[in-house]
């Protein structure tokens, strides 16, 4: 008599109430294994602490990590509503490369057809960047930035070697600066975004393969 393998859990993090809302009124439908949604507050030590936390529980031993949530757009031409999908993610303590970025924008073009999807990297901040910090970031080569994504996937590649990726919703871009998310047409067009982007994280999570220790 054979068994069936025990699927791996996937731990979707991201930091910011509405963010957070945003995931749980998305379809759940299609996930293979189980699925937690993290809330792990603001900013990147928050991130470290609860993604820590959690990785630590034996439940979540294998379990893929994708972060997300909101982000800044760096490079013109970026739009509230775009999608960006990191090729790695960078901070002051390193980088981290992110797995299956090809198979995640596939399936983000398939689930939300029209909208753009950028690839490159995603770069950390512990403070919220505007001005001419923008233009230095870009100058590294990164597209994207927003302070938990980076800290998220290093503390879970800590603990062992796992899938990891970082998908985010443009919120704010050079030419489309927002004061307030909730309250303007760019921040309500991307968590509409963020709401409908389940299917696609549940087949990256289906086909992604664990990496040989």
């Amino acid at each position: 008599m054979s068994t069936q393998p025990v699927p791996s859990p996937l731990l979707i993090a991201c930091a910011l109430g509405i963010e957070h809302l945003a995931l749980r009124m998305g379809d759940r439908g299609g996930a293979d294994g189980p699925v937690t949604v993290l809330r792990t507050g603001m900013g990147p030590r928050a991130a470290e602490r609860s993604v820590t936390r959690v990785l630590a529980d034996p439940v979540f031993a294998g379990a893929a990590v994708l972060a997300t949530g909101f982000c800044a757009g760096l490079a013109p031409g970026m739009h509230p509503g775009d999608l960006v999908v990191a090729e790695e993610t960078r901070d002051p303590r390193g980088s981290v490369p992110c797995v299956g970025t090809e198979l995640l924008v596939k399936e983000l073009a398939r689930t939300l057809p029209g909208r753009t999807v950028h690839t490159g990297p995603l770069t950390g901040s512990d403070h919220v960047v505007r001005g001419h910090e923008r233009a230095d970031l870009l100058a590294t080569g990164a597209i994207a930035l927003d302070m938990e994504s980076a800290a998220t996937l290093l503390s879970a590649v800590r603990t062992e070697p796992r899938p990891v990726a970082a998908v985010r919703v443009v919120v704010d871009a050079p030419e489309h600066e927002l004061v307030r998310i909730g309250t303007v047409r760019g921040g309500i067009s991307a968590f509409r975004v963020l709401r409908s982007v389940l299917p696609a994280f549940f087949e990256w999570h289906r086909n992604v393969l664990l990496p040989r220790r």
